[in-house]
Parts: C-alpha cells; sequence; structure tokens
C-alpha cells in the first residue's frame, strides 16, 4: 500500500523520553488512535482506565498529549470470516500540546 504525501509520523514517547514505536497518521489524533488500540482493553466502555499517550510528531519538537483507553467490543454482525469475535475500540481525548527544548 503506497503512503500519501501528507501521512505524518508520530513517535510514541514513554515517560523516559525513550520512543518506542512510531504510528503514521494524516493527524496527530489518527495517530493516538492507532496506539490506544494497542492498550490493554477493559470488558466495556465504562471500565476502560484511561491512559496518557506522549505523540511527538517527527521532524519537530512537538509533543501531542492525549488521554486513551480502549475496550473489547463484540463484532459487528456483517463481518468477515477472518475478524475475530471480539475486537478492540479505543478513544482518544486532547490534553494539548507541549514543545520541547531539546531531542
Amino acid at each position: 500500500m503506497a503512503r500519501d504525501d501528507d501521512t505524518r509520523n508520530f513517535a510514541l514517547r514513554e515517560d523516559s523520553g525513550d520512543e518506542s514505536s512510531v504510528f503514521s497518521g494524516r493527524t496527530p489524533r489518527q495517530a493516538a488512535l492507532k496506539a490506544a488500540r494497542r492498550l490493554t482493553p477493559a470488558p466495556s466502555e465504562d471500565d476502560a482506565e484511561t491512559m496518557e499517550l506522549r505523540l511527538r510528531e517527527k521532524g519537530t519538537k512537538k509533543v501531542h498529549i492525549y488521554e486513551g483507553w480502549a475496550w473489547e467490543e463484540t463484532a459487528p454482525d456483517d463481518s468477515p470470516d477472518w475478524m475475530p469475535e471480539e475486537i478492540t475500540e479505543a478513544n482518544v481525548s486532547k490534553q494539548g500540546i507541549e514543545h520541547l527544548e531539546e531531542l
């Protein structure tokens, strides 16, 4: 699958400053949703606990800060055969932007 020119890369930052994973998306929110789907899912959205996600836009010193949570949900009735019965859904809420002084 070819990448669009407007796709940007965002590195997931740990508390220590290490960048463990890279997520791509046209917007920071799109990358944050991809990162949130990797969280351990709760049984339902009401039971989900939020976790802070810090995504640094590659090539910049901007860190986008999100609260993310994930939960399990039953796959839709018209889902393809290869899709599992339980799927992970996620949501994020933007908390702000931080500018790093150094990388």
